[in-house]
């Protein structure tokens, strides 16, 4: 009989005890969350972004910025790691524990002397243009916005990867592998954009466009309808009150009063011609244009001996330091005319209505320009033409070229070009070997001339200006002017070349980082004061002397007019 025996148990292997979890800190920088190099990325375009641009930023712009470019130097880096793998067509071997120590404790410094370094650029732009600077303590909640937004758009790219590599991992049951990961991640791609395009931008922009089309409608509490003839929406006008839209009616309620004509230019004033037609006048640009001019025939304003066309910015708005002096150099005996394209403001009107701002500007002045044209050339008025920021923009759409304008315009003024205006790019690319391109000289200045500060860039070159005249105003600190796609990927020459007057002699040009700072400059281009940015505040009064002064026009009387137009 057999007899089994048990073997005895095995005892048991005693618990390894367990690692300690890592801290929040560490399991943010391990190497299963973030990349090594796209970390290292992240942390030099962080700092970089801290270095200045053209205009004072507070500490929320500035964590918007840092945030954007971390995300873009995170993904900068992930992307050479692999392009790396790829040649080498082998992993790339991960970094050690000293090397994340060595990553953690340089960033640490990094950010801690930028971040010093950046609230001391800050203050010196700030004391640079006149405003107080934000204490430097408060420069510290940089990091948390930074943290956050760079933390939510690595997060986002990494949710699109998942998707397309989900997407990959289907397509692979039918197709090959490698074809079906190509197709996954363009249809991922293409279908973000679309989402993007087609329905967030779509729906953004639908939004914005009812808002402010409820803005449109409004009027000022302080603006009444004007009981004068010459002026559009009054007694007897061709085009209805309500259908002038929000700035419409502020233009044409607006301007110096006769009593005020009187107090400048004493006496032997005229009451002002103002004409408006706003997006609601009429169904289409050209209609609107023949709307105008025939309002100009009804008031007499080609009797006058001044006739300014204005393009407008988007929302129909129009600068009155950049108009009301040439009524008050006229004393009144003087006609404008403007036409609204749209109720979005310039900067969203630039984005979706640029088109429409060509339209409204070449079908506004070839209508003046037609029935100008026919006079008699004794009895024209002098023909000007004005332009803001986008107005700038559809204004030079009139003009083919400057043979152009010499042969159809007495004089224009252009304030605050942007960067993409057609004409002011030619001229500034094609400008006299020597001159720089915060204060080109085009042609030795014979028709076109450009200007920082009126008062004494305009009599540079000295040279003959034989009219007609033409300049062009621009600050070297507005990033409208300046802001362009080429900032992602190449130095401007305004970068290349000895910084403007109110411009920090320590900014520089860094790929991508840059783009976005000039970006954010955009966006608060106004809020600073006259003479910096896209603020010009009275400098349109030395433009207009030099442009078209009447007769018996001084210099006294140009520094009295620029302050009374400060004042108001």
């Amino acid at each position: 009989m057999t007899t089994t025996t048990s073997r005895p148990e095995a005892p048991p292997e005693p618990e390894q005890p367990r690692e300690p979890r890592p801290g929040w800190w560490r399991r943010l920088l391990h190497r299963r969350h973030y990349g090594f190099v796209g970390l290292l990325g992240a942390v030099t375009c962080f700092c970089l972004s801290l270095t200045p641009s053209l205009l004072p930023r507070g500490p929320g712009l500035q964590g918007v910025v840092g945030g954007i470019s971390a995300a873009i130097g995170y993904g900068l880096g992930v992307l050479a790691v692999w392009l790396t793998g790829k040649l080498l067509n082998r992993p790339m071997p991960r970094p050690g524990r000293m090397a994340w120590r060595i990553l953690a404790a340089v960033s640490a410094v990094a950010v801690l002397i930028f971040l010093y370094l950046g609230a001391a650029w800050q203050r010196d732009i700030h004391e640079m243009m006149g405003v107080d600077a934000p204490a430097r303590p408060g420069y510290l909640l940089v990091i948390p916005v930074a943290l956050l937004l760079g933390a939510g758009l690595v997060g986002l790219m990494r949710l699109l990867r998942h998707l397309a590599r989900g997407a990959g991992r289907l397509l692979g049951r039918v197709i090959p592998a490698s074809t079906a990961r190509v197709i996954a991640g363009l249809a991922v791609i293409l279908l973000a954009f679309g989402v993007l395009n087609g329905v967030v931008l779509d729906g953004f922009f639908a939004v914005t466009d009812n808002s402010f089309k409820a803005i449109n409608a409004e009027t000022e509490p302080d603006v009444t309808q004007p009981d004068d003839p010459l002026r559009s929406g009054g007694p007897g006008s061709l085009v209805s009150w309500a259908s002038l839209g929000k700035q419409g009616r502020n233009f044409v309620a607006g301007g110096p009063s006769a009593e005020q004509l009187r107090g400048f230019g004493g006496l032997g004033v005229d009451q002002p011609i103002r004409v408006y037609a706003g997006l609601d006048s009429a169904p289409t640009s050209r209609e609107r244009a023949a709307l105008a001019v025939a309002e100009l025939q009804r008031t007499g304003a080609f009797d006058r001996e001044v006739l300014l066309v204005i393009t407008t910015t988007g929302t129909g708005w129009v600068d009155s330091g950049g108009v009301d002096p040439v009524e008050y150099m006229y004393n009144g005996d003087s006609a404008m005319v403007a036409l609204q394209y749209s109720y979005l403001p310039s900067w969203l009107s630039f984005l979706v209505d640029k088109e429409r701002a060509r339209e409204a500007g070449r079908d506004l002045f070839n209508a003046v320009y037609g029935a100008w044209s026919k006079l008699p050339l004794g009895q024209r008025p002098k023909l000007l033409l004005f332009g803001e920021s986008l107005g700038s923009f559809g204004a030079e759409s009139a003009f083919s070229g400057a043979d152009d304008i010499r042969n159809r315009v007495d004089g224009m003024l252009l304030v605050g070009p942007p960067n993409r205006n057609e004409l002011w790019r030619e001229f500034v690319a094609d400008r006299d070997p020597g001159s720089p391109e915060i204060l080109p000289t085009y042609e030795n200045g014979a028709t076109i001339r450009f200007a920082r500060d009126p008062a004494t860039d305009l009599d540079r070159p000295a040279t003959t200006w034989s009219p007609p005249r033409v300049v062009y105003l621009q600050h070297p600190s507005d990033p409208i002017v300046w802001w362009g796609p080429g900032l992602m990927a190449s130095r401007p020459d305004w970068l290349e070349e000895p910084r403007g007057a109110d411009v920090s002699p320590d900014i520089r040009w860094y790929p991508l980082v840059t783009f976005w700072q000039v970006t954010a400059d955009m966006a608060f281009s106004t809020g600073v004061p006259a003479g910096h940015g896209h603020s010009y505040g009275a400098e349109p009064v030395a433009a207009w002397a030099d442009i078209a002064p009447p007769d018996g026009w001084t210099p006294q009387r140009t520094a009295d007019l620029t302050a009374l137009i400060a004042e108001g």
